[in-house]
């Protein structure tokens, strides 16, 4: 029995020396192993900076970028608008009435658009606008049109810059507009006229005032020249009447 005892003892090592056995590396691996056993569940992983410029301007430390040290604006295709404003009386045309002039007094008009951003200086809009005109002196009398137009506006400062990679949005913005609308008319009173009229030319002019990267005001002059018939009554067919507002409008951008 001891002689094969001492054959498997000296089989054993003549087979890891045949091996290329280590015993310092064995005990060394046997540590590691343990090691990593008795470490706790969730290691803590250090970033380490990564080689080379390129490595340098691709890759950043995981915490030391606070959430507001890096605004990225991305510029939108599209928006709409909403919002409404008051009728400038003196800047408008006067209804006539039994020989007498009467000036528009707590008028108003409502707005809601859809517009496409076509550059960072030029956009373009539908929108359809409902106004109510009451006058001075006649208050069982009022006026009402409802139209639907399209404007080309031009921004006089760009929406946004770009920086290199980065595009930063600009706060304030100033803008002017121009286009056309169609629509119908109605005057309510004693030999009122109803029919059809085209807003020819609107022009606006103003600015935007953005609030964040997706919502801004709006606030701007509207000035519409109403070809169709007099503003008043018992005024001939085929007439013009101005009417000028103060707007202000939300501009939601998508």
């Amino acid at each position: 029995m001891k002689k094969i005892l001492y054959f498997m003892m000296l089989s054993f090592v003549c087979g890891g020396a045949n091996a290329g056995f280590d015993g310092a590396t064995l005990i060394k691996e046997v540590s590691r192993g343990v090691d990593i056993i008795a470490a706790p569940s969730v290691v803590q992983i250090v970033p380490q900076e990564a080689p080379g410029a390129l490595g340098a301007e691709v890759y950043e430390y995981v915490d030391t970028v606070e959430d507001d040290f890096v605004r990225v604006f991305v510029p939108t295709d599209m928006y709409v608008r909403m919002g409404g404003g008051l009728n400038l009386g003196f800047a408008s045309s006067y209804a006539d009435f039994n020989g007498s002039r009467h000036e528009s007094s707590g008028s108003y008009t409502s707005l809601i658009g859809l517009g496409w951003n076509l550059s960072s200086y030029v956009r373009t809009e539908i929108d359809f606008q409902s106004s109510t005109f009451k006058f001075s002196d006649i208050d069982d009398m009022s006026a009402s049109y409802q139209t639907l137009g399209g404007m080309l506006y031009f921004d006089l400062a760009r929406r946004y810059i770009q920086s290199g990679d980065v595009t930063r949005r600009r706060v304030f913005v100033p803008f002017i507009g121009a286009g056309a609308a169609f629509g119908a008319y109605e005057f309510n009173g004693a030999d009122g006229a109803n029919g059809f009229v085209v807003a020819a030319p609107r022009a606006s002019v103003g600015f935007n005032l953005k609030l964040n990267d997706l919502i801004g005001v709006d606030v701007f002059y509207q000035y519409q020249m109403m070809i169709g018939n007099g503003f008043g009554w018992n005024s001939r067919h085929g007439g013009t009447n101005d009417v000028s507002n103060i707007m202000a409008t939300f501009r939601f951008e998508f």
